[in-house]
């Protein structure tokens, strides 16, 4: 008798309390969660639910923070250049801050293209020519302030000269500012041509 009530009872709970998953083991709801195929759980996502949307977030990597990979690019000056001021990107995007870094030269200096790619600019930026070349991939140099003679469209190999570097950048030395961005967002250029992945302590070998 006393089965039967509980029956009942629980049949005419309201809907809502019987929501999938709900007091269900951990076990369970996991199977439950991995049970759901991708349409229901984009569907889920954009009807703006939390958990989903953590999937959504995978692959967005920005070539910033993959510092796993070995630099391939070349310097834009030869020899190799001082750093005069390093990369020191703004904390929030309309605040000012250093979107590349300035590398010292002398005059004459011709700037070389640090990876094959494209013209897609050149021309006078406010009151200073700048050259930008396209890499693929996203990727995208622009140098300042450079006298070039390519137009856009041109293709540029590797370490091939892209123009000559003029003074007026930095107020107390002459220096060429080289910026990378990956679609939109500045990267530091120097991850391009050194290798800044941090170091890894191995085991020694033998025994102690």
């Amino acid at each position: 008798m006393k089965t039967s009530v509980l029956l009942a009872a629980f049949l005419l709970l309201p809907a809502s309390i019987a929501t999938p998953g709900a007091g269900l083991p951990n076990s369970a709801a996991l199977s439950y969660s991995a049970a759901i195929p991708n349409s229901a759980a984009l569907s889920y996502s954009a009807a703006g639910f939390g958990p989903p949307a953590a999937a959504s977030q995978q692959g967005s990597t920005t070539t910033a923070a993959r510092a796993g990979a070995a630099p391939s690019w070349q310097w834009p000056l030869a020899p190799r250049p001082r750093v005069l001021r390093p990369f020191d990107p703004p904390p929030k995007p309309w605040l000012s801050g250093h979107r590349g870094v300035d590398l010292e030269f002398t005059a004459g200096t011709q700037v070389l293209s640090p990876a094959a790619g494209t013209v897609s600019f050149a021309g006078v930026v406010v009151d200073r020519p700048v050259i930008t070349i396209d890499h693929g991939g996203g990727l995208r140099s622009s140098f300042e302030p450079v006298e070039s003679t390519l137009a856009v469209g041109a293709t540029v190999a590797r370490g091939e000269v892209i123009g000559t570097v003029l003074p007026g950048h930095c107020p107390a030395a002459q220096c060429l500012h080289w910026g990378v961005r990956e679609g939109e967002d500045y990267v530091n250029p120097l991850q391009f041509v050194l290798d800044l992945r941090p170091s890894i302590l191995l085991p020694l070998s033998g025994g102690p």
